[in-house]
């Protein structure tokens, strides 16, 4: 997957004296602070507001005893509390409207104030001494939360709204992002009509005389779509932990003419051990729309099963509704198990219809929020991560409910919406494993776009084509394409279509300096229907002609953890007596690590230890590093008559994407063994493998540096003299991606030691344990639970130095390989995967410590509930690139879907404008016009809610 990092890269801090001038100085600056007590980042974006300028700097000065330690993306210097900042050679002519962001950390003590101006080639900028004006406030007083209506609805919208600075421009009414209509005037109101059967998410937005903008908290309700009275459930489904409580919310469709008793009762052959209370309600013609709770409680009880009741609800004229709970066993010896009961909690908030995390196809969406920017560029896109965690939700549900159908259609959603079908490969048949694919440079500059296809380098022969051809009797590939536009909101549609949804799209192209508000989102078919005249493929790939064509792109990483969790599945299953029940899709995740092993091998099947375009091609096995790489893609012309199809892997191998557990599980665990003839010893090589790579890169504190490649630059370059190699591959402490460094995030460190922590719990591996009492000291070190609960983890780490080349007869001890904490964060999906690296660990180890540490985190993000999971705030100050531009080479043109041009003027927002529409974009837009700060968010990724239920299930497993 392309995961979302945190934190900023540091560059050299280095003295220089003042700069050059330039007429007609114009500027804004903003300002922004990560602080941790005695240090802090901060985030600088200069914009010209005047003329052109041909080299800039900076000056400012620190109200307090602030010193810069290092910077980037400038010439930095400090003379007592002076600061200057000299632009690089790459970011000094700016035009009028043009921004740049450049960076620095420092320390200090007492208080951090913000500098109070701001000067650009002398003259000066806001600098934070302009008043900032107040946004408008307003609130959506009408319809109520939770309110219903009947099919074709007409919904009276009404809002207040107010302004301490000036006036209320407008008030906008909006359903989720649509826009249905304004108001100037007040009182504030919209009535909509014609509103068809379904749930919606009402806000109303005030803007004020200066522009600035508020959203009001949305306001959820639902259109029946009939008009018999009926009562109304949700959710309609709920998991109680023996010993708990679970609560679902009963209301009517519409206001009776009278009181109505509602009576629920459950039906015959339901659970003994489930009951609810009250046994009736009672609904007037005031309360009627006012959800009240049914309360589910399970018996503690002795025996170690768990059971299910269905509870039908009924009224006299109503139609009558029912839901079904579910019992969690928590196998205890000692009463109820709160950390079972924990996660109970949360799988039913996740499943809770009015929370938003998955779509009406049953897909989870990235997160509930849709203005999200990370690696996904939109909050409802999906990735095949995401999928991944669904079937990790849905096993332990199966663990901890002894009911396996909800995993079995977790894996068949996945099946049907993010592996691509046969249809969506088509010409696959065409595939020749004798010339899998053509050359083109991958490239660190992204103005060296479109790459040129080159026929003249050498590729090597695809040794495995054959086999899966043979075991599987297809020649399509069974992998997750890693991203999906759930709600179809580009408009690409199927193939060109616009309108099917889920679409396959595709965003990440162009090199590791291409950070996500540098992409250009494309369909995965691309049939010209959008774009230019060669749709999208000549911005990335130069060649003499164009054909429709169809690409995937898989993320080995997510596809891992599918195969992880049916491991565990299988496993808990199987002491239930169950396996049966999940027999045939844990065959399916045989299958798919079959085809994972396209991530073990070179981009172009060229030999390991390469160093040139001319170096020798691949036989055999000897283009494969036997690692999961950052991806593997295939593709094909869509005339099925072109007769072509190519397939490629990966050169770029990260320490976080392996999965030495899923290896051991496709080697060793007889239902995930592949059919491929050559797919268990190469999955056995690859556990060796994996842990000499974490091996090879823990740093002398512990943590595990980047990875290495075997094509430096992407273009087989020869790596710079005296670089550390691995089998031949060279060390590169940030793999991949570099805007921002793709190793610098602790959550990879959490996500793949959770990993290693699960092989030594399962297997008792020596090397793991090496590894991982190393890892888990340095990383508890740097951990603070405060006498609060309050937690703090890493989050920006620091790299300097390289490891000893590798020999796996006698590995070095690596005393040049440093890490650093910069900064630290209270991410709870970080801390619910770090909780359970630390807890694996604990449990096999017999470790104290690690355990009430695990303990502890868990404890303390169970701290920040709210109504959808769990959630802290998060400044998004890297939105102020949300403007950034977009390179489009000259002469280039084209048209997204909704009409948005694509052209050299492009930038982040102008090719995604329906993102102006958001209920939250008022508050991005304040912070891009330098009239607000930058923007605080709670957001909810699927990921995320699901490690911390995982975490807090597996906790109670694990410690009862």
């Amino acid at each position: 997957m392309w995961v979302a990092l945190t934190g900023l890269a540091a560059g050299v801090f280095t003295l220089l004296a003042s700069t050059p001038a330039s007429a007609a100085v114009a500027c804004s600056v903003d300002y922004t602070t990560n602080d941790w007590g005695s240090g802090f980042t901060a985030d600088v974006k200069i914009t010209n507001k005047g003329d052109a300028w041909n080299g800039w700097t900076l000056g400012f000065n620190f109200a307090g005893n602030q010193r810069i330690t290092s910077g980037w993306s400038a010439t930095w210097s400090q003379s007592g509390t002076a600061v200057t900042a000299r632009n690089a050679s790459w970011n000094g002519n700016l035009s009028n409207g043009q921004s740049t962001n450049i960076g620095f950390q420092g320390t200090y003590s007492g208080t951090n104030a913000k500098p109070a101006s701001f000067t650009v080639n002398g003259v000066t900028c806001n600098g934070g001494t302009t008043p900032t004006p107040q946004p408008p406030t307003v609130s959506l007083t009408s319809p109520s939360a939770g309110q219903t209506f009947t099919a074709p609805a007409t919904i009276g919208l009404a809002a207040t709204a107010a302004d301490s600075d000036g006036t209320v421009s407008k008030v906008d009414f909006y359903n989720g992002t649509t826009l249905l209509g304004s108001d100037t005037t007040a009182p504030y109101t919209y009535t909509w009509t014609g509103v068809a059967a379904g749930s919606y998410s009402l806000t109303a937005k005030a803007t004020d005389n200066s522009g600035a903008s508020t959203t009001s908290s949305p306001v959820g309700v639902t259109v029946a779509g009939t008009s018999q009275p009926s009562i109304v459930v949700s959710p309609k489904t709920v998991v109680v932990a023996e010993g708990g409580e679970a609560t679902v919310g009963v209301k009517l469709s519409q206001a009776p003419t009278s009181t109505v008793t509602v009576g629920i009762a459950k039906a015959s052959g339901g659970d003994a051990d489930l009951t609810v209370s009250p046994a009736t309600m009672t609904f007037t013609t005031s309360n009627w729309n006012t959800a009240q709770n049914a309360t589910v409680s399970a018996a503690e009880d002795a025996d170690e099963t768990s059971g299910s009741a269905t509870f039908n609800l009924s009224a006299s004229g109503w139609t009558g509704d029912s839901f079904t709970a579910t019992e969690a066993d928590n196998d205890g010896s000692s009463g109820g198990n709160e950390y079972v009961q924990r996660f109970t909690t949360m799988y039913n908030k996740l499943h809770d219809p009015a929370n938003g995390y998955f779509s009406p196809e049953g897909v989870p969406y990235h997160s509930v929020e849709t203005l999200m920017v990370e690696a996904p560029d939109h909050g409802h896109e999906t990735t095949s991560e995401a999928f991944s965690y669904f079937l990790w939700l849905e096993a332990v549900y199966g663990q901890v409910t002894g009911t396996w159908t909800n995993f079995n259609n977790a894996w068949a959603t996945m099946e049907k919406y993010i592996i691509p079908a046969t249809a969506d490969q088509p010409t696959n048949s065409y595939y020749q494993a004798s010339k899998p694919a053509t050359y083109a440079g991958e490239w660190d500059d992204i103005k060296q776009y479109p790459s040129k296809l080159d026929g003249g380098v050498s590729v090597g022969v695809d040794p495995i084509a054959g086999e899966l051809k043979s075991a599987y009797g297809t020649s399509d590939i069974y992998g997750m394409h890693w991203l999906l536009d759930v709600d179809n909101t580009y408009g690409f549609g199927r193939c060109g279509d616009g309108t099917t949804r889920p679409a396959y799209i595709n965003t990440y192209q162009r090199g590791p300096e291409e950070s996500v508000f540098e992409t250009i989102p494309q369909p995965s078919c691309d049939a010209f229907k959008f774009g230019g005249p060669n749709g999208y493929l000549d911005l990335f790939t130069g060649d003499a002609s164009y054909a429709k064509q169809w690409k995937y792109t898989n993320a080995p990483d997510a596809d891992a953890r599918a195969i992880q969790v049916a491991y565990w599945a299988h496993t808990w299953a199987k002491a239930q007596g169950k396996e049966s029940q999940i027999s045939a899709t844990v065959a399916k995740a045989a299958k798919m690590g079959d085809y994972l092993r396209y991530a073990m091998y070179d981009k172009y099947f060229k030999k390991q230890g390469c160093t040139s375009t001319s170096c020798a091609a691949g036989t055999g096995k000897d283009s494969s590093a036997y690692l999961l790489s950052w991806y593997y893609a295939w593709g094909g012309a869509l005339d099925t008559s072109a007769g072509w199809a190519w397939r490629i892997g990966s050169s770029h191998n990260h320490s976080g994407y392996q999965n030495p557990l899923a290896a051991w599980a496709l080697s060793n665990v007889d239902v995930l063994k592949p059919k491929g003839s050559t797919a268990v010893t190469d999955w056995s090589t690859s556990l060796t493998r994996q842990m000499e790579f974490y091996r090879w890169l823990q740093s002398t504190e512990g943590a595990i540096a980047g990875g290495a490649t075997n094509s430096w630059q992407g273009h087989y370059a020869a790596p710079p003299a005296g670089t550390p190699t691995f089998y031949g591959m060279a060390y590169d402490w940030q793999p991949v991606y570099h805007d921002p460094p793709s190793n610098q995030w602790f959550g990879f460190q959490a996500w793949t030691m959770e990993r290693v922590a699960e092989l030594y719990y399962a297997t008792g591996n020596a090397m793991a344990k090496t590894v991982l009492d190393k890892w888990v000291a340095w990383a508890m070190a740097n951990t603070t639970i405060a006498a609060d609960g309050s937690y703090q983890m890493p989050s920006t780490l620091r790299w300097t130095g390289q490891p000893d080349t590798w020999n796996a007869a006698s590995p070095g001890n690596n005393a040049g390989l440093h890490v650093s904490v910069v900064d630290y964060t209270t991410d709870v999906g970080v801390a619910g995967s770090y909780a359970k690296a630390l807890m694996y660990y604990a449990a096999k180890a017999n470790n104290t410590a690690a355990k009430n540490m695990a303990k502890a985190l868990l404890d303390g993000v169970w701290k920040h509930q709210d109504s959808k999971g769990v959630s802290l705030p998060e400044t998004k100050a890297d939105y102020n690139r949300l403007d950034d531009p977009i390179y489009v080479p000259a002469g280039w043109s084209g048209k997204m879907p909704n009409g948005d041009p694509i052209n050299s003027s492009s930038t982040f927002i102008s090719i995604r404008s329906f993102y102006k529409n958001d209920p939250d974009w008022p508050k991005v837009q304040a912070y891009l016009n330098g009239t607000g700060p930058a923007p605080t968010f709670n957001y909810h990724r699927f990921w995320a809610q699901v490690d911390v239920a995982v975490a807090l299930a597996e906790y109670g497993r694990l410690f009862p």
